[in-house]
């Protein structure tokens, strides 16, 4: 019997890369293209890719259904994500055991804010270097990560980064201007499993980079779902009979 891949959907709202030439010329393909791209390396994935202005913003709930782990990509235009597609994917975590990958801006996303419940407001500045620091080596996402790798340059994401404590803290940034980061972040809710992971702005050529493009890999494995779908039953036992005592 052949072994069941783990069904990855690729999410990214899909406009720089249509509107400004220097991100086109830096992901050709769009940044889902780029990330669907190094996880087809993985033999026991299977990718497909979504963006914004497709019908029901890509993600149609018999896409949603048959996704393990759903990578979200998004910056300019979070509120365009009509509402009932987050309360959709926030149940298929939730009930579904769905993964989500909140990737760069997906702080900001109305996804990963309804999931984890809170802001996700950090603070922000000028792209610079960056030195990723590997926080917690023991944790399946940093497996093959050494205790730390370079970005040359990369946007300044700095605390304080309004999220829920995490499960746990598997990466954090230091910045030459001095500024730390809470830069790959877990959280449980429900039985899915979720991961904020810093990296990725469209002008700079992080998903490039082989360390960036390990930790997403291992990334999807960590979020698929235990046995690939089980779901939460909202019903309540039932009772036949009552012996008074």
């Amino acid at each position: 019997m052949a072994e069941k891949k783990i069904r990855v959907t690729v999410w990214n709202e899909y406009r720089h890369e249509r509107n400004v030439p220097e991100v086109a010329e830096i992901y050709p393909k769009g940044i889902h293209g780029c990330i669907a791209e190094f996880l087809s390396e993985c033999g026991d994935l299977e990718i497909r890719t979504a963006t914004l202005d497709e019908p029901d913003n890509g993600i149609p709930d018999e896409v949603l259904d048959n996704t393990d782990v759903l990578i979200w990509w998004g910056h300019i235009a979070h509120a365009e994500v009509a509402d009932d597609r987050v309360e959709y994917i926030k149940n298929r975590v939730y009930n579904g055991g769905m993964g989500f990958i909140g990737c760069h801006s997906a702080h900001h996303s109305k996804p990963f804010r309804e999931i984890v419940g809170a802001t996700g407001n950090l603070s922000w500045g000028d792209e610079m270097h960056e030195i990723m620091w590997n926080m917690k080596p023991s944790h399946p996402i940093a497996a093959g990560i050494p205790d730390h790798f370079h970005l040359d340059m990369e946007e300044l994401y700095a605390e304080p980064f309004y999220i829920p404590n995490p499960d746990d803290i598997v990466f954090g940034s230091w910045y030459e201007s001095g500024h730390i980061f809470r830069a790959g972040c877990t959280f449980t809710r429900g039985v899915g499993k979720i991961f904020y992971f810093q990296p990725g702005h469209e002008t700079r050529k992080s998903f490039y980079n082989p360390y960036v493009r390990q930790i997403i890999k291992n990334a999807v494995h960590w979020t698929a779902p235990n046995d690939f779908g089980y779901e939460i039953k909202n019903e309540a036992p039932r009772v036949d009979s009552v012996v008074e005592e």
